[in-house]
């Protein structure tokens, strides 16, 4: 008997090796052969550094302000620690390949018949003790591929993890950069505004001097004051557009909201980008976008939930077995008995469960995972399409933004000398003060749309580089958990060896599903 159980589940294992549902295949994707404004001088092909795209900007600043995010930033640590729990899921699903149930057991019981019992006979003891120890064990072959199934889609979804990690940090190091430009391009409009206030200024002296001279009514002097007080106005509604972008950059950084001075010395001048851009080819933006990579990923790990319902169609085979030693006190017994070899008692052997008049429940849930795995591939599709428009978005912005800001410092220099002309009129009586307080208004608006538009650009240059999926690179050859985050892990849970460095190579995670390439 034990002979031939042995040789059942020795064939078990060896047909074991069928895998119910689909292997993973990329669903077909529209990418562009190559962007539409890479006819502009301004735009190249080549490969630019997307692991420190923020250089291009030649700001010590901003290098400076992205590492401190990158080291402290909180929301990018939960995307970290994520990974570790990714990584706990994939272990767990790979310990179902091994014996399900292992368990040490032990009792000491004290039992009583029913005198009215059929096992009490005529005379026989009606209480007696019973005690016992061992082991049992309860092994469920992975015949249909349940468990390898499971264990592809927990691979498949640490691997989306650690995408959605690169994601986060793309997006991390875009908004420093966006922050950083906003605080920069304000800062330039409230001394602008400043610089037009001095201007208003002497023009409510000369209207003041007119006046006085009874050459301009008090007219002139009011409406001075007027576009004076105005511009004034102005200043603390760009200090407090500054100071709230300050303290949302202060928690990208990790650091409380409040003063950045320590972080913001230097240079005050708005970033400016480079002449020329490299922007690479469409079919790069597949392997390097992190979104992408984790939409397909997710597709994946669904893909082999799929096999592991339909599995549930079929008997699940089993080996299972009891090894205890027992005794009890009743006569030509004693519980000390339990030690010696007689006592033993055990059970083993094959068997098998399968569900049966499940009234179409299981095979509804094989539906389900069905169309939760197309609904992913759609919506990989949907992610790739998605990615390509946000590059040509931000190109249009970037290029457009430029050739607007040519248009915008022409104007103001028209601005600024048609309010001295109005000015040298006004102070040789030729027109009255309502030319003077047009051509103010129209220098201080001019301004202030040429500082914002630079901004912009810069702005829109660093959505060219998160469209792109530049930033996630400057993780590479580092761990992505903090030696502190891991330090008190390790004080709170025996994490054992999954608490080893993290660091994002998707090759030393597990191997790929059929299909997907471990290429960044």
């Amino acid at each position: 008997m034990h002979t031939k159980t042995v040789v059942l589940f020795v064939a078990l294992l060896l047909v074991g090796c069928i895998k119910l549902g689909p292997d993973y295949v990329r669903p077909p994707t529209s990418v562009i052969r190559t962007w539409a404004e890479v006819g502009d001088k301004r735009i190249t092909q080549g490969q630019a550094d997307w692991r420190a795209w923020w250089r291009v900007f030649d700001d010590p600043v901003l290098d400076r302000l992205i590492e401190t995010a990158y080291q402290q930033n909180l929301t990018l640590r939960v995307a970290a620690v994520r990974v570790l729990e990714a990584r706990a899921q994939l272990a767990l699903a790979r310990g179902q390949l091994f014996p399900q149930t292992q368990q040490a057991i032990g009792s000491l019981q004290y039992n009583r018949l029913s005198e009215h019992s059929a096992l009490a006979a005529p005379g026989s003891t009606l209480s007696y003790a019973q005690d016992q120890i061992g082991l049992t064990a309860s092994w469920e072959v992975d015949f249909w591929g349940r468990f390898r199934r499971g264990i592809e889609s927990a691979g498949a979804s640490l691997k989306a993890t650690l995408a959605d990690y690169d994601n986060a940090l793309v997006s991390l190091t875009a908004d420093v950069a966006s922050g950083y430009i906003q605080i920069r391009t304000l800062e330039r409009r409230i001394e602008i505004a400043r610089q037009n206030v001095e201007t208003q200024q002497e023009s409510l002296f000369l209207a003041q001097a007119r006046y006085e001279f009874g050459l301009a009514s008090a007219r002139d002097v009011e409406q001075a004051r007027t576009i004076l007080e105005d511009t004034k106005a102005f200043v603390p509604v760009l200090q407090t557009q500054a100071e709230q972008t300050k303290h949302a950059l202060a928690i990208l950084l990790g650091l409380p909201p409040g003063d950045l001075a320590g972080f913001l010395t230097g240079p005050s001048a708005i970033p400016a980008p480079p002449p020329q851009i490299a922007i690479g080819i469409p079919e790069d933006l597949l392997r390097r976008r992190p979104d992408v990579r984790s939409a397909e990923y997710q597709a994946v790990a669904q893909g082999a939930q799929i096999g592991v319902a339909r599995a549930d169609l079929f008997p699940a085979f089993s080996l299972s077995g009891t090894f205890t030693f027992l005794s009890t006190n009743l006569p030509g017994s004693k519980l000390s008995d339990m030690a010696k070899w007689g006592s033993r008692d055990y059970t083993a052997g094959p068997g098998f469960q399968w569900n049966i008049f499940n009234y179409g429940r299981l095979q509804n849930n094989v539906r389900i995972q069905d169309a939760r795995f197309q609904e992913l591939l759609i919506t990989y599709q949907n992610t790739v399409l998605t990615a390509q428009q946000d590059v040509e978005d931000a190109l249009v912005g970037y290029l457009r933004a430029q050739e607007r800001a040519d248009a915008l410092a022409g104007s103001v220099e028209a601005a600024r000398k048609s309010l001295a002309y109005a000015v040298e009129q006004y102070r040789g009586g030729v027109t009255d003060f309502t030319a003077v307080i047009v051509a103010e208004q129209a220098l201080l608006t001019e301004q202030d749309s040429f500082a914002a538009n630079v901004g912009t650009i810069s702005t829109n240059l660093v959505s060219v580089y998160r469209a792109l999926g530049g930033g996630w690179q400057m993780h590479e050859g580092m761990d992505l958990v903090p030696e502190e985050v891991r330090r008190v892990m390790a004080r709170r849970t025996n994490w054992g060896d999954l608490l080893r460095p993290v660091r994002g190579a998707l090759a030393d995670e597990g191997e790929s599903p059929p299909g997907v390439s471990p290429d960044r």
